[in-house]
């Protein structure tokens, strides 16, 4: 955690991989880069291919942190994701999911694992 309590975007990135890595992914690579476009978090479980996007937010004042993945940025992770699957000449299954990371009451973050978002 940040000073002041609050989870910066590597740290939320972490945050996902932990969860994904205690639910038996393997994490194959962390912002995949395609021209200007990211992909947060690319991850392997049996025989499907995860491009993950990962939300936080501190407080679910505004909304959900899955909320704000847009259809733009949907087409872009897309975009990327293509890219990946073409150069590591994947030919399984692929899957976009959302890990949505917010602040709970208690003090820890409450993740949720959104699988298929998009």
């Amino acid at each position: 955690m940040t000073r002041d309590g609050f989870v910066n975007g590597h740290m939320a990135e972490n945050i996902a991989v932990s969860f994904l890595f205690s639910h038996g992914f393997v994490i194959l690579s962390r912002n995949y880069r395609f021209k200007h476009y990211e992909i947060d978090i690319i991850a392997a479980r049996e025989d499907c291919l995860h491009f993950c996007e990962v939300k936080f937010r501190a407080s679910d004042s505004y909304g959900h942190p899955e909320e704000f993945v847009t259809s733009r940025q949907q087409e872009r992770i897309k975009a990327a994701a293509d890219d990946y699957i073409y150069n590591y000449d994947w030919h399984g299954k692929v899957q976009f999911d959302i890990i949505s990371i917010s602040a709970g009451d208690d003090g820890e973050k409450d993740v949720v694992f959104i699988e298929d978002a998009f």
